[in-house]
């Protein structure tokens, strides 16, 4: 249960800094609260989709992840991004990604800040 909870926020904090760093991901809200609600969703959203969907387009894409050597992982992970800000926007939260590139800068970055906070935190393993 603590991995999760430690996942989600480290989830949450990368999504946040993604939206700080680009200006075509944008999370709106009416004040702090709502957004930190709203930026807890969604980051609950991203991970749900990362354990569910990514796999899947893995699996189906390995031979690209051969060719590429990997590189092809920006761009799953930038489709990962676009499936939540579609998902968050049919399920009424006020997070959105504009466009396929800013996804793909938006996921390197995320993973970058995750990788870092998952590094940083407790996980409860040790």
């Amino acid at each position: 249960m603590l991995n999760f909870l430690v996942k989600t926020l480290a989830n949450a904090g990368a999504l946040a800094v993604a939206i700080w760093l680009l200006d075509d991901i944008t999370l709106t809200g009416d004040d702090t609260s709502r957004q930190a609600l709203t930026l807890l969703l969604v980051a609950l959203l991203f991970g749900v989709v990362n354990t569910l969907v990514k796999p899947i387009v893995q699996l189906l894409t390995m031979p690209l992840f051969i060719l590429t050597l990997g590189l092809f992982t920006l761009v799953v992970n930038a489709l990962m991004l676009l499936l939540t800000s579609w998902l968050a926007e049919k399920l009424d939260l006020a997070f959105h990604v504009e466009g396929f590139w800013t996804a793909v800068l938006g996921g390197l970055v995320i993973s970058v800040v995750s990788w870092a906070l998952n590094v940083v935190l407790p996980d409860g393993r040790d």
